[in-house]
Order: C-alpha cells, then sequence, then structure tokens
C-alpha cells in the first residue's frame, strides 16, 4: 500500500462549495464505536457542522484503537506513533471536528451546557441511564435550548431492560431473530458479516432527527428521539412474514434458495458463483429461454409461479445442471439477453471498486489527516444524490481533540485564558 501526500481533501472527490442540505446546523457528538458514529456522520456528510465530544481520560472513541491502523508505511495490526489512526477512525470520523471533554467532571459539563445553547441536534449512544447519571441527558438540557433535537441510539431503548442493558451488533443480531433467517434449515445460527444492528439502528435515528427538525422549524419547540438497536433491526426481519411461513409450514430458512420465489437464489458456475431472480411469469419464461428449455414455459409444472414453487427442486436442479459448465460472464449475459435479473457474486474488494459506485461518491477513497490517501483503501461515501444540493466527506477524521480551541474560540466566544484554566484543571 502506497500513500499519496497529505491534503485536507480526499482523493477523487472535490470539495464543495455550493449549499449543503443540513449546512448552519450544529450537532454536538456524544457517540462512539459504531453505531452512532455512523449517524453522525451521515449528518456531516449531508453539510452539519458536527462536534465530536471526547472522553480525554479514555483516549476518545474507542473506534481509535480498532486495529488495524495506518502507519506511515500502510497498514498495520498495531499503532507504531502517535499520528497513526485506526481505518475505523479513518472512516467514521471523516467531516467531523473533535473536541476534548470529560463530562465527570462539572467544568465539562458547564462547557457542554454552553454548547447546547448553540447546537440544533444533541447525538448519544450510551448504554440507556448513562447521559442520565453524568447530567447530560435530554431532562436536563431542554430547558437551555427548547428548539434542541435530542438523539438517543441504544441497545434497547431508553426504557432500559434487565441486567446491564449494554448490545452489541452481534448481540442485537442473535436477539432480532435475523441469525436464524440465513442458512439451511438446521444450520447452526448465521451471523451476518456486514454489522447490520449497528447500521440499521442509525438509519432510522437519522430519519427521527430529521424529522423532529423538520417540526421545529413548524412549532420552535425541540424533543427526544429514542431509537434502539433491537427494535430497528427486529423491525426489519418483521417486513418477511416469517411467523406466517411457520404457521403454513414453509421453512424459515432455505439456504441459496427461495422456494417460494422459484426460479430464485445463487447458482454455482463453472468459475464462481451467480445470483439469479425470476419469480414472475415474465422473468421465468426469460429463465427457461435462457437455458435452452423454452418449452418448459408451457409444462403445466412451471407455466405459473404456484406451479414452479410447488416442483422448486426440479426448476432448480435444471439450472443448476446448465450452469456448472459455463463461465459466469457468459451466463449472465445470458439472462440479461432475457430481461432476467443475475448478476455474478462479487467479492467485497471487487464490489467497493465498482466504477458506477466510485463515480457516484457511494464508496470513496480513504484519507489519513497528516499521511495522506491510502491507495486501494476504501469506506462508504454517503449514497443520496441530490438534484440541487451537494453532499460530500472530503475531510479527513480528525485527531483526538485537534478542535477543542477552535470550537470553544469561535462558537463559544471563549478566551484563551479561559480555554487555559479548562486545560489546567482537566475539564478539557
Amino acid at each position: 500500500m502506497t500513500m499519496t501526500e497529505p491534503d485536507r481533501t480526499v482523493a477523487g472527490q472535490t470539495a464543495t462549495t455550493g449549499s449543503r442540505p443540513l449546512e448552519g446546523k450544529i450537532v454536538l457528538d456524544l457517540t462512539t464505536a459504531m453505531a452512532g458514529p455512523m449517524a453522525t456522520l451521515m449528518l456531516a456528510g449531508l453539510g452539519a457542522r458536527v462536534i465530536k465530544i471526547e472522553n480525554p481520560a479514555r483516549g476518545g472513541d474507542t473506534s481509535r484503537n480498532n486495529s488495524p491502523y495506518i502507519t506511515a508505511e500502510g497498514l498495520s495490526t498495531t499503532r507504531v506513533d502517535d499520528a497513526d489512526m485506526s481505518v475505523s477512525m479513518m472512516l467514521r470520523g471523516r467531516n467531523k471536528q473533535s473536541i476534548t471533554l470529560n463530562l465527570k467532571e462539572a467544568a465539562s459539563r458547564e462547557v457542554f451546557f454552553d454548547l447546547v445553547r448553540q447546537a440544533d441536534l444533541v447525538v448519544e449512544n450510551y448504554a440507556a441511564g448513562t447521559t442520565e447519571r453524568l447530567g447530560v441527558d435530554y431532562a436536563s438540557v431542554r430547558h437551555l435550548n427548547p428548539r434542541l433535537v435530542y438523539l438517543s441510539i441504544s441497545g434497547f431503548g431508553q426504557q432500559g431492560v434487565a441486567g446491564n442493558g449494554k448490545a452489541m451488533d452481534t448481540i442485537i443480531q442473535a436477539l432480532s431473530g435475523l441469525m436464524m433467517t440465513a442458512g439451511e434449515p438446521g444450520d447452526e445460527p448465521v451471523r451476518f458479516g456486514v454489522p447490520i444492528g449497528d447500521l440499521a439502528a442509525p438509519l432510522f435515528g437519522l430519519v427521527g432527527a430529521l424529522a423532529a427538525l423538520v417540526e421545529v422549524g413548524r412549532t420552535g419547540v425541540g424533543q427526544h428521539v429514542d431509537v434502539s438497536m433491537l427494535g430497528a433491526l427486529t423491525s426489519l426481519v418483521a417486513c418477511e412474514p416469517f411467523d406466517a411461513f411457520e404457521q403454513i409450514g414453509m421453512p424459515t430458512r432455505t439456504g441459496s434458495f427461495v422456494p417460494r420465489l422459484a426460479p430464485f437464489g445463487i447458482f454455482r458456475s463453472a468459475d464462481g458463483w451467480f445470483a439469479l431472480c425470476g419469480p414472475t411469469d415474465v422473468f421465468a419464461r426469460g429463465v427457461f429461454a435462457a437455458i435452452d428449455r423454452p418449452e418448459l414455459a408451457q409444462d403445466p409444472r412451471f407455466a405459473d409461479r404456484d406451479g414452479r414453487v410447488s416442483h422448486h427442486e426440479e426448476v432448480h436442479a435444471m439450472i443448476a445442471q446448465w450452469a456448472a459448465s459455463l463461465p459466469t460472464a457468459e451466463i449472465v449475459a445470458r439472462f440479461d439477453a432475457e430481461g432476467v435479473p443475475a448478476a455474478p457474486v462479487r467479492s467485497t474488494g471487487e464490489a467497493v471498486r465498482d466504477p458506477l459506485v466510485l463515480e457516484r461518491g457511494e464508496v470513496v477513497p480513504l484519507a489519513h489527516p497528516v499521511y495522506g490517501v491510502a491507495e486501494g483503501l476504501y469506506g462508504s461515501g454517503l449514497p443520496i444524490k441530490f438534484s440541487a444540493s451537494e453532499t460530500s466527506l472530503d475531510q479527513p477524521a480528525p485527531a483526538l481533540g485537534e478542535h477543542t480551541d477552535t470550537v470553544l474560540t469561535d462558537l463559544l466566544g471563549y478566551t484563551p485564558e479561559r480555554i487555559a484554566e479548562l486545560r489546567r484543571t482537566g475539564a478539557l
């Protein structure tokens, strides 16, 4: 891996000069790890000024200590210099300003209260009850700024649960039922490699926070938005009628194929794998034409959807036998010619280098604030395109506390002497 010269903009992107949807909005970011930081990352990409508040006593966001790291020599499993930064923080910290506050200290809380008076939105993802113990929960700050929207993302919601109420993505996947939706009947539970629990919650949180901000514009009154990781992911699981499947004897775990949509699934080719979706009569006719069996479209067993579902094993076996000796590219081309949805199964490396998603900024190169762009290293972009507004994640993640003086000076009007005293007493 090679590194380019440091730059405050990420290669492949142009620093925007037009208006952004959330330009002028101030977000106080009390988040750590993944679910909360992903919400504030999207807010930053939409143009909000995101002020990331990190605890200096704990080394800041826990993501700063996630291996691997970018060093002056490239990727490393260990940090070798103070300037080295985790890939996790390089991704989740972009376009944010970092200040340090130890909210267990009274002087730090007073600084936070001053920030609240200027803010439009606070985002936090502590375990339920933590902000209340610190004295920075919504009930404690709402009087400071009646227009404030306060977003809480937690494992189980703000009412709390038995036990410690702490959750991580794998715990949420386990409790949501998601692990029992993939794999074959009787298989062990399958953990999704993409941390979908950590990603679903910030998406719902963002929807809720933006809706609340719209209401502030109408009523002048903010509110508390409460999103749980378990609720967010379980609501997605419930989009499929798995309970209905169980009641009528249909399997909820069907492995590589979906019998109730046949022909539908993942098949092996001579040189890899491909996905095929042909649930409708039109698509099914295209599938039969592509595999040189057009007469099957008139066969009573396969002519309509119910018939294909009843004979799904035969349908899928025919496709599998046909595809086994053909290269993936030819298979996909044949289905494309018949208007049937089909695609090669790509590796993650191939997927994030797709020219289309790179051109649209949905995946972007990652840059270190000191060492520059790490060639061949990509991260999430902002997969939303506007016809008039601009968005981007064009600023590298900040060092811990990099913007403390700047924020306290230009936003709060603190003097250098006051900042120095706060730093001397350990508040910063």
